[in-house]
């Protein structure tokens, strides 16, 4: 029955394991390098703080996130395991999907202590059909050659 559909089809048995073969190496091939290692070459702190939380929320990449941020607060985000842990229990906040924007009127704020910044973030997404809107702030401090990590989290402005 099987030499009939190769038979059919024009492909040998030998083409067909080939290009099988052809095809799941470009699968894992694609899968590796990733964006990982760009989230951590952002020279940016409001854009760190704003990957930061796109990869927690709209990538769901706990590892991605933690790559970006100071040891303690890396271990504590691991420790969840998974993004959905990590925003309900850290943030307190819940996304499907989320649009973040830096708070940029403290820009000029931010320039005087130049290797530490306080940014603000602006969440508006949705979770279950429901829109959210939620304001949070975070330190950042900048490390050996100039890479920025977040340090903590801050409480609540409002």
């Amino acid at each position: 029955m099987l030499k009939k559909v190769f038979n059919i089809i024009k492909i040998s048995p030998v083409m067909l394991k080939t290009n099988v073969f052809i095809l799941i190496a470009i699968f894992l091939l694609s899968a590796c390098g990733g964006d990982e290692t760009e989230i951590t070459k952002i020279d940016n702190p409001e854009l760190v703080a704003v990957a930061f939380f796109d990869a927690l929320y709209n990538e769901k990449d706990s590892k991605k996130a933690a790559s970006v941020c100071a040891p303690k607060l890396a271990r504590l985000i691991l420790h969840y395991q998974s993004p959905k842990a990590v925003a309900r229990h850290l943030f307190n906040m819940s996304y499907d999907k989320v649009e973040i924007k830096p708070d940029d009127s403290g820009v000029k704020l931010r320039e005087q202590f130049k290797n530490k910044a306080v940014i603000t973030l602006y969440f508006d997404g949705f979770y279950q059909e429901e829109r959210l809107k939620d304001v949070k702030r975070l330190s950042l401090v900048q490390v050996d050659g100039g890479k920025w990590v977040i340090d903590k989290i801050l409480k609540d402005p409002f």
